[in-house]
């Protein structure tokens, strides 16, 4: 199976690291030099020169997660995390005032939160509105995704 395929939770840290370092790094070093050489060869105000160029400068950026295994090698993630508010956009348009907009935004964010730390999204909000009036404001810490799903796997 290609590296590139192998999905991201099924190889560790040390196994994703030498992959990217013996398999993705010569591609990549391949792809610098093709880089230079066409640099070479094309107009620098072309589109193409504009891409070559684009690519040289943000190259450390490029080759950053052949040297941290906890990177992901593309995007997607963030993609996805923001793309139930973007196809929702123009259904939100309108939440009726500012203060609904900011509530909107904070109901999305615990919503992503929970859905980012694997917990289901509706046993974590129901949890957390019904001991929000009685928790100590000190141990805030208790109800973030995180705590909260170490805390809930704890009682099971």
């Amino acid at each position: 199976m290609p590296f590139h395929k192998i999905p991201g939770n099924l190889v560790g840290g040390g196994a994703r690291h030498a992959l990217r370092r013996e398999q993705a790094r010569p591609l990549l070093d391949a792809f610098a030099q093709w880089l230079r050489t066409a640099k070479a060869k094309v107009l620098p105000k072309s589109p193409m020169g504009g891409a070559v160029d684009y690519a040289l400068s943000n190259w450390d950026a490029l080759c950053r997660y052949t040297t941290d295994p906890g990177l992901h090698i593309d995007n997607n993630p963030a993609e996805q995390a923001v793309r139930a508010i973007a196809l929702g956009r123009k259904n939100w348009l309108f939440f009726g005032s500012d203060r609904g907009g900011h509530a909107a935004a904070i109901h999305f964010s615990l919503i992503a939160s929970a859905r980012r730390h694997g917990l289901d999204p509706f046993a974590y909000l129901r949890d957390l509105l019904a001991r929000i009036p009685t928790h100590p404001n000190r141990r805030i810490h208790e109800l973030f995704p995180d705590n909260w799903k170490a805390q809930a796997q704890a009682a099971a």
